[in-house]
């Protein structure tokens, strides 16, 4: 697995994070939570490929 994708999706957990509690410190719950699911989906657009890898590893040692 490569360090920099790991270092990426902790940036993105971290700067996200900070974001949610600075707007729910502001009272703005609802964008908090919008911002958390950004950060969620681009982490999970950062890992399609990864999941797709671990699926077709997982085929061929199974022989499905």
């Amino acid at each position: 697995m490569d360090i920099n994708l790991i270092f990426k999706i902790a940036g993105i957990g971290i700067i996200t994070a900070v974001l949610s509690l600075v707007l729910k410190k502001a009272e703005r719950d609802e964008q908090a939570m919008m911002t958390t699911l950004a950060g969620l989906i681009v982490v999970l657009m950062l890992l399609i490929d990864r999941i797709g890898e671990l699926f077709s590893t997982v085929k061929a040692v199974f022989g499905l």
